[in-house]
């Protein structure tokens, strides 16, 4: 089976627990496993002087990665794309301020300062982005992506954030699932207008029902990933640790291998938390935070974590025995 609405990581080298890069071939990392729709070339393509085509997923950014050129509110931000709407902003008025993994889908895991595939032709910070998705687990926040190295946490609706808005339909993504929208201080609102995720919910819709049973694990339908339905295949555990199981169950012939993190951040339903994932997951033994295969490209000592309670992409030490290890296969 395919897997579909999954990007490739950008990751193609591979490194060890201390950093030090290694041969791929035998190590079931991201870099050598290379799943996800692979990236066309170039990635991006010009749309005039002041934006770009992002040909993997059809969405056109503007080259400058930033209105008004500083950081705002969440409510200033949603207000500044309103604006640019009825100014008809370089002749569009179909912007948006993008939900979590149409921003985090510009994200190369292989770069860092900024996290964007070689060759990108835009102009950004390397500090947090606002995201138009709010976090169910603290709705007074909105998720944020930060572009000096690709991780994705919730940030205060209040505080500052970079915008970078986004048009264009898109059904290589899947929607993040959430369905309603609040205001600045967490206040349940309607969705109607407001521009949030809620409110306008791009992307691919997902499969009722998401799961199928298999005799060999659960079956997601929207992605066509076969997941393990236990998802603590040995407890706490280091990064090398959850790699090594992994391998045990290959050399059982079975097709297990540790995912990579945009792998592990499709399961996330931003309309839930504790734990992030639909109302009518199968799943078992659900742990707060897992590895994935994909090392940090700004430190590879460390490698990228889900964090499942709240939905949240970070970095994990990879010498530490403090994630799970859930194991996926196609």
């Amino acid at each position: 089976m395919t897997t579909r609405h999954i990007l490739s990581t950008g990751q193609r080298l591979c490194f060890d627990a201390a950093g030090r890069p290694v041969e791929c071939t035998g190590t079931g990392q991201d870099g050598e496993f290379r799943t996800g729709e692979a990236w066309p070339k170039p990635r991006f393509a010009p749309r005039g002087e002041d934006l770009a085509l992002d040909r993997l997923t059809g969405l056109v950014w503007p080259r400058i990665a930033s209105v008004g050129d500083f950081p705002m509110s969440w409510t200033e931000a949603l207000d500044a794309v309103d604006r640019m709407n009825e100014e008809n902003a370089f002749g569009h008025a179909d912007w948006r301020l993008p939900n979590r993994r149409e921003l985090s889908s510009l994200v190369s895991y292989s770069h860092h300062r900024p996290a964007l595939p070689t060759g990108h032709p835009f102009t950004v910070s390397q500090i947090w982005y606002w995201t138009s998705t709010t976090a169910d687990i603290a709705p007074d926040c909105a998720w944020r992506v930060h572009l000096e190295g690709g991780r994705m946490f919730y940030g205060d609706k209040t505080r500052d954030a970079m915008v970078w808005p986004v048009r264009g339909k898109n059904d290589v993504l899947a929607r993040t699932g959430q369905r309603r929208c609040w205001d600045a201080l967490g206040a349940v609102i309607d969705c109607v207008a407001t521009g949030q995720d809620g409110d306008l919910r791009s992307g691919a819709p997902w499969l009722e029902p998401r799961f199928a049973m298999e005799e060999d694990g659960v079956r997601d339908l929207l992605t066509g990933l076969l997941w393990a339905r236990s998802t603590d295949h040995q407890g706490r555990c280091t990064w090398e640790e959850a790699l090594l199981a992994a391998k045990r169950q290959r050399k059982k012939g079975r097709k297990w291998r540790l995912p990579s993190i945009r792998e592990l951040e499709s399961l996330v339903d931003a309309e839930h938390h504790n734990p992030a994932l639909p109302s009518n997951h199968p799943f078992t033994d659900i742990r707060e935070a897992y590895w994935s295969s994909t090392s940090s490209a700004y430190a590879p000592d460390w490698a990228y974590c889900l964090y499942l309670h709240k939905g949240a992409v970070g970095v994990g030490f990879k010498a530490k025995r403090e994630f799970h290890a859930w194991l996926v296969a196609i």
